[in-house]
């Protein structure tokens, strides 16, 4: 076959009449050139035989003929676009065809057609061409005149409602789609008309006539048409139906909605009432929240469906309407909700399946029984038309049920909406499952902190004493803050105020633990250092045995690492004051005048932790003067808090006066808002004096021949306080503690009688060993005094001192001793 057949062949196969053929070798050079190819490249061809392929085409199509190649010979050929160089430099666009072209030897050539894109058929449409091609559009098209009348239509736009094409010639928007804002789409036809640019994905909701009820969404995008000359001719439009893609949003933005807005707190009826406010108008014109009385209590719940013969007590925890005032509600909220055996919401309640209806009977009566008026009104009457029932289920168990309605004049609920509903209550029902749960833990906690905290600071005449606890909000819990007074010998009270971390039961019987702990150690007499040095002790040794890394969830052991205390002791008679902290605020001073300072008390590290040793700080506080201890949360703002922030804030509201316990409220009610982030406990005590008259004390020699003056001494001293009747027994103990201070201790010895509600006889020395109670025999011919002194006095202990020891003894001055002293003696 000849070249020039070849050329034919390939041209009709190409199906292009005015092809430029031209012959490449396997590596891509041309070895034939026709004239075609010279008048579209304008290369005469002693200039094209033996260049490249490449060469003649643009760079960048220029570094495709490599992989073009490999293509045609795994292929046998390619077809597609490339851009070719003319002789003068400019860029064509052409159409190619690749083909093989093996000669009769058995030599392997290619056959290229070029055609220029500029002069292919198609490119010049005829408008029978056209109107063929956007009349079997499935997308609505149409042209307006600059009057914005119809001269063209497709049979797609008809889908959209207003006729067929020939129906709608020389009317405006307005006349074929009266349910739609026309006045808007006429506004983009107008824009696009006086500005000629074009309006692409205009979106337009309404209704239209094929679907009143249904709201439907439209995309819409406008161009102008121009004559020869440039002047408007009209508007150019498409529409397309985005009805499903907008109702998806639709749902995606309500549950976005839900996500955002449900279960924002604890509380059992907000989050009902969350779940009622986020479904209207989006999804119902009237929702009702009914949930069991159990729920809303807090209380434990069997799982699974209810049984019929259960008695079902349903109250309405939340509902919303889009009309004012929910009129059409029978129930209100907190209201009890009474149905039928047998009815709808009830079936859905026993069953734990949804329900729905699209058109509910006009003349059937709502379901609720509970009519204020005595006459149950119609569907009809409150204007509703469809119903969907959606049980509120979560864990398996049933807590209530939701009720969505829709109004007359909107389409009725489908199988989607019931799908949407579910959605929606399921993720509010985990709410208040969790909601539920948090209630019925939060008040156990509640009641045992209100157990383990005092319920009456005990009686005393060291201070005047007012205390404030507040429990922390709903979402975060229940803490561990405490405080606590405890009387001590001498006269002498220790106040305490401590915190454990974390919340709920753990962190309160974490508490009460630490309480108690406080309690026993405060028994000792042991200075506020020591006492938490022991008491750091104690948490720590609980923490190991329990095997638990410190501040990880556990037993109340485990909770209290990381506690927080401070440990004060106050002296009435000389005013002394001493304190500790582990990880907890120094306590603040108000003085007398008014004026309010912070104790500079060093910071020991948290309970349990390890770290220095804890210091104490002495300080002497004038009468009147009242001392604040209180947890962090007084301080605080949010999460974080700043400790000059906080402590200005509290300066100021300390500053104020009036009865202590007014005093106390009123500062945490002026730093804490009724529901705060943290729990707040407030321990406030004015310091007293106790007068000349109430302390009487002597100093003696060590010699056994004046215990007879001391005897003689104290019961003058009675006599003159008019303490008569406990002479008799004070002798003994004054007797009983001065014989062993002289015997087992070297240097001075003092003798003191403190009159408050007790009477306390005190006697000190420089030993450093304690006395202990002994049970001798009968045959013993002694040891029987200190067990005569217990068995006296109220009670009796030994205290440590810098400089020795003080061995006290106390009388009820109350309730005088009505043991039978003669009798003990025998």
């Amino acid at each position: 076959m000849g070249a020039h057949e070849e050329y034919g062949v390939a041209r009709q196969r190409f199906d292009v009449a005015d092809a430029a053929p031209l012959l490449l070798d396997p590596q891509g050079v041309v070895t034939g050139w026709t004239g075609e190819a010279r008048r579209l490249l304008a290369y005469p061809a002693a200039e094209a035989v033996g260049r490249k392929l490449a060469d003649l085409l643009t760079a960048e199509d220029a570094q495709r003929v490599p992989d073009l190649v490999e293509r045609c010979r795994r292929d046998g050929g390619w077809t597609g676009l490339l851009t070719a160089r003319r002789r003068d430099g400019q860029p064509v666009r052409v159409a190619a065809r690749v083909t093989s072209a093996e000669e009769a030897h058995g030599g392997e050539r290619w056959l290229v057609l070029l055609s220029e894109l500029a002069d292919a058929p198609g490119w010049d449409m005829s408008r029978t061409v056209l109107e063929r091609m956007v009349a079997d559009s499935p997308v609505g098209i149409a042209i307006v005149d600059t009057d914005l009348r119809f001269v063209w239509s497709n049979a797609a736009l008809a889908q959209f409602g207003g006729g067929p094409p020939r129906r709608r010639l020389g009317l405006r928007f307005a006349d074929v789609q009266p349910g739609l804002d026309a006045q808007a789409v006429e506004a983009q036809m107008r824009y696009v008309l006086e500005t000629g640019e074009a309006v692409v994905g205009y979106e337009h909701v309404g209704h239209v006539l094929s679907a009143p009820l249904r709201e439907t969404a439209h995309m819409l995008s406008f161009t102008r048409l121009d004559d020869d000359q440039g002047r408007p001719m009209g508007v150019y439009y498409t529409v397309v139906d985005m009805t499903e893609r907008h109702r998806a949003r639709q749902r995606l933005a309500l549950l976005d909605r839900a996500n955002q807005n449900i279960g924002r707190s604890l509380d059992l009826t907000r989050t009902a009432q969350e779940l009622a406010d986020v479904a209207v108008p989006g999804l119902a014109d009237l929702v009702t929240v009914d949930l069991l009385e159990t729920v809303l209590r807090g209380a434990e719940l069997t799982p699974g469906p209810l049984a019929d013969t259960d008695p079902v007590a349903l109250r309405r925890a939340g509902h919303r309407s889009t009309q004012e005032g929910v009129p059409e509600a029978v129930v209100g909220v907190g209201e009890v909700a009474t149905y039928p055996a047998g009815s709808p919401p009830i079936r859905c309640l026993t069953t734990g399946r949804p329900w729905h209806a699209e058109r509910l009977d006009p003349l059937a009566r709502v379901w609720v029984t509970d009519d204020p008026g005595g006459r149950r009104s119609t569907f009809s009457e409150l204007g509703l038309h469809s119903v969907m029932i959606v049980p509120v289920r979560a864990r398996g168990t049933t807590l209530g049920i939701t009720t969505f309605f829709r109004r007359q004049g909107r389409e009725p609920f489908d199988e989607e909406d019931l799908r949407l509903a579910e959605d929606l209550v399921s993720r509010a029902a985990v709410c208040v499952d969790n909601a539920r749960r948090y209630t019925r833990e939060r008040d156990a906690a509640l009641v045992l902190q209100r157990s383990l905290l005092p319920h009456r600071l005990p009686e005393q005449d060291a201070v005047e004493v007012a205390a404030c606890y507040r429990p922390a909000d709903e979402l975060t819990g229940l803490g561990g803050d405490w405080y606590d007074l405890i009387p001590l010998s001498g006269a002498r009270v220790a106040l305490v105020v401590g915190e454990v971390p974390g919340h709920g039961i753990d962190a309160a019987a974490a508490m009460g633990q630490l309480r108690t702990a406080v309690r026993t150690l405060a028994a000792q007499d042991l200075p506020p250092e020591e006492v938490l040095a022991h008491l750091d002790d104690l948490v720590a040794q609980s923490a190991r045995e329990e095997g638990a890394e410190p501040g990880t969830a556990g037993s109340a052991g485990t909770q209290c690492v990381g506690s927080g205390c401070v440990y004060v002791v106050y002296d009435p008679v000389d005013g002394g004051c001493a304190m500790a902290a582990a990880g907890h605020p120094a306590p603040a001073v108000v003085l007398p005048d008014g004026s309010v300072t912070f104790v500079d008390l060093p910071q020991g590290p948290p309970l349990g932790v390890g770290g220095p040793p804890f210091e104490a700080v002495e300080l002497s506080l004038v009468e009147g003067s009242t001392l604040a201890l209180h947890t962090d949360g007084l301080l605080a703002r949010g999460e974080t808090w700043a400790v000059d922030t906080g402590r200005e804030r509290l300066r100021r509201a300390l500053k104020g006066a009036g009865p202590l316990e007014a005093h106390c409220r009123a500062v945490v009610d002026a730093l804490v808002p009724a529901r705060p982030y943290d729990d707040v406990a407030l321990l406030m005590a004015r310091t007293k004096r106790l007068g000349t008259e109430q302390v009487a004390a002597w100093d003696l020699e060590p010699d056994p021949a004046l215990v007879a003056d001391a005897r003689r001494t104290a019961t003058r001293q009675l006599a003159h306080w008019g303490l008569d009747e406990l002479a008799f027994t004070t002798e003994l103990v004054v007797s009983e503690l001065v014989t062993n201070a002289i015997r087992h201790a070297t240097g001075p010895i003092r003798l003191r009688l403190i009159r408050e509600r007790a009477l306390v006889c005190e006697v000190f020395d420089s030993g450093a060993t304690a006395p202990h109670l002994r049970h001798p025999r009968t045959t013993d011919e002694g040891g029987r005094g200190l067990l005569l002194v217990s068995q006296l006095t109220q009670r009796w202990g030994t205290r440590f001192v810098p400089d020795g020891k003080v061995i006290w003894a106390e009388q009820s001055l109350t309730e005088l001793a009505e043991l039978p002293v003669a009798a003990l003696l025998e």
